[in-house]
C-alpha cells in the first residue's frame, strides 16, 4: 500500500516539478512545493479581502413595492436595455433568459471586451407588503478576479435604470466583503 502511494504522489510530482523527481528525494521536494502553493494561495484569498472570482450579491428591501411590481419594471429594463444601439457606458447588451414567479435569470456583456457576466435576482415577499430583494451577478471568464465594481454595477444600473430610488424606494446592504471591489465602482462607467 505505502509503494502505491509513493507511485502516486511520485506521478502527481512529475506533472507538477519534473525536475525535482529525478532527485532522491522527490516526495519531500514536490510536497514542499506543495505546501508553498497552497499557503500562497491563503495568502492571496486574505489580501483580496472579498470574493476570490469576481462577483457581486447585494441585499435590497424595497417598503411599500411589491414583489410583482419590482420583478416587472427590471424585466422590462432588463428589455431596453437588450441590444447595442443606444449604449451608455454599459448600460446595454442585457439579456432576459428566464423569468419565474420569484426570480429572473439574465446576463450582461460588456460593450468593448464582450466579457459575458451572469445575473439573479431571487425576490421574496415580506409580512409589510414590501420586497426583499437578492441580486448577484458573477463573471462567467474563470480567471476574473477583480472587476473594478463591474458586477455592482450589473445589478445597480438595472434598478437605477427602472427608475428606483435609494432611501426613498429601497434600502441597499453590499460591502467589499460581499462585492468584488464595491468601493472602486464607477457606474457611470461600468
Amino acid at each position: 500500500m505505502r509503494n502505491r502511494r509513493l507511485t502516486v504522489l511520485k506521478s502527481l510530482c512529475s506533472d507538477i516539478c519534473p525536475s525535482c523527481c529525478r532527485l532522491d528525494n522527490c516526495v519531500m521536494v514536490c510536497s514542499g512545493v506543495l505546501v508553498i502553493f497552497a499557503v500562497g494561495f491563503v495568502v492571496f484569498t486574505v489580501a483580496v479581502g472579498g470574493p476570490i472570482h469576481a462577483s457581486c450579491k447585494i441585499d435590497w428591501t424595497f417598503k411599500g413595492q411589491n414583489c410583482s411590481s419590482v420583478q416587472t419594471a427590471l424585466v422590462n429594463q432588463i428589455h431596453k436595455w437588450n441590444g447595442s444601439k443606444h449604449c451608455e457606458g454599459e448600460k446595454c447588451l442585457y439579456k432576459l433568459v428566464s423569468n419565474t414567479t420569484n426570480k429572473i435569470m439574465a446576463t450582461h456583456e460588456t460593450p468593448k471586451k464582450h466579457y459575458v457576466d451572469d445575473l439573479s435576482f431571487t425576490f421574496k415577499p415580506t409580512a409589510a407588503k414590501g420586497c426583499e430583494l437578492e441580486g448577484y451577478s458573477t463573471s462567467e471568464t474563470w480567471y476574473a478576479i477583480f472587476d473594478q465594481g463591474t458586477n455592482y454595477c450589473n445589478l445597480k444600473n438595472l434598478i437605477t435604470g427602472a427608475g428606483f430610488k435609494l432611501k426613498k424606494d429601497y434600502t441597499e446592504v453590499v460591502n467589499d466583503d460581499v462585492c468584488t471591489q464595491y468601493s472602486k465602482h464607477n457606474c457611470t462607467v461600468y
